[in-house]
């Protein structure tokens, strides 16, 4: 009986020792200095790791989920009649072709449209980037009555919705004629401009043009940000406050520049809001080409198909966004740098 009992208590007694060494051991292992820098080594390794393919994995879903509607309108628009009816093609065409870009090139009249399209999107852009830096630059550096009023005013323009102009946009360009001069001109009656792009380019004169409240927004925070000494140093040496401008702040605020001068080309060449508020001309505005190609294709070739018509819609949504992204190709490292030297973030 005795003998019994030393045998059940002899066991838990063995396996507490050797769990007593086993910890131990790990003890020793922890105080090594070369084993506990290896161990250390490769929990970083793996945490590093682990985070690599967490954020590539993230960014892979975001990218996909971003630019598959752009993929799937690219690859469509190389789909031949018989891709479009084959239920087994999806992404990538067996029998591709250009024949979509071709009529949808000679249909939209594209190179012409564009070439006219593009003068328009300069011109509103250098009016854009002088108006908006010489206030953002009478915002930053001057006082004077309202200033604060004033900015808010600006700051309102970027967050109000555009749809609640609307209205009064369309009838004071219908029936034009501010503090009566234009009437002096025409014998008493008010000018209508709509069908014109004047409504665009007199409210980019203004101030008041697409986005230019931000623009102001943008240079006030980059020219507030320049020392006050360079300024002084040129009214020391005699220059006014136009030439200190021209000759000493712009040429200093070339990042606030590129990156105003590149979104106002981009904002400008997709707007589609006042373009068809003021009856813009499709010879000017590509983007409301684009919205009559179908029905022109339709009338003029008798392709009536709506699968068949929407792919040359297809070839003309990559053919307008073929500029932009040549655009940004080619100005990206210049868009970055202004984002980050404007104070847009942070």
């Amino acid at each position: 009986m005795y003998c019994r009992k030393m045998r059940q208590y002899t066991v838990p007694t063995v396996a507490i020792g050797e769990s007593m060494n086993i910890k131990n051991k790990i003890q020793s292992i922890k105080n090594d200095p070369a084993l506990s820098s290896k161990y250390g080594q490769a929990e970083r390794k793996f945490k590093s790791l682990a985070f690599a393919v967490f954020r590539t994995a993230l960014v892979l879903g975001i990218s996909y989920v971003i630019l598959s509607p752009l993929i799937g309108i690219i690859a469509s628009s190389f789909f031949s009649n018989e891709d479009s009816y084959s239920p087994i093609v999806y992404l990538i065409p067996h029998n591709p072709t250009l024949e979509r870009y071709r009529l949808a090139i000679l249909r939209m009249d594209y190179f012409w449209v564009l070439g006219r399209m593009m003068l328009y999107v300069l011109g509103l852009t250098i009016i854009q980037v002088a108006v908006c830096s010489m206030a953002g630059y009478g915002f930053a550096r001057f006082n004077f009555p309202f200033k604060r009023v004033l900015f808010a005013c600006v700051i309102i323009t970027i967050v109000l919705p555009s749809h609640t102009v609307m209205y009064p946009l369309y009838t004071t360009f219908q029936n034009f004629n501010p503090l009566g001069i234009a009437g002096l001109f025409n014998n008493g009656n008010s000018l209508n401009l709509l069908g014109t792009p004047w409504p665009v380019f007199i409210m980019t004169l203004f101030g008041v043009g697409l986005r230019s409240g931000l623009y102001i927004f943008i240079f006030n925070q980059f020219f507030r940000g320049l020392p006050r000494e360079i300024e002084e140093a040129a009214l020391i040496d005699g220059a006014g406050n136009l030439r200190t401008y021209l000759q000493v702040m712009m040429p200093n605020a070339s990042a606030a520049i590129i990156t105003v001068t590149i979104f106002s080309v981009v904002w400008q060449y997709n707007d589609n809001f006042l373009g068809r508020l003021f009856n813009v001309s499709d010879d000017i505005l590509l983007s409301r080409k684009i919205g009559s190609l179908q029905a022109t294709i339709a009338n003029l070739d008798q392709i009536r198909d709506p699968s068949i018509t929407t792919l040359y819609v297809y070839a003309g949504v990559v053919l307008m966004i073929l500029p932009l992204l040549l655009i940004y190709i080619f100005m990206q490292k210049h868009l970055i740098e202004g984002i980050e030297r404007s104070g847009i973030v942070g």
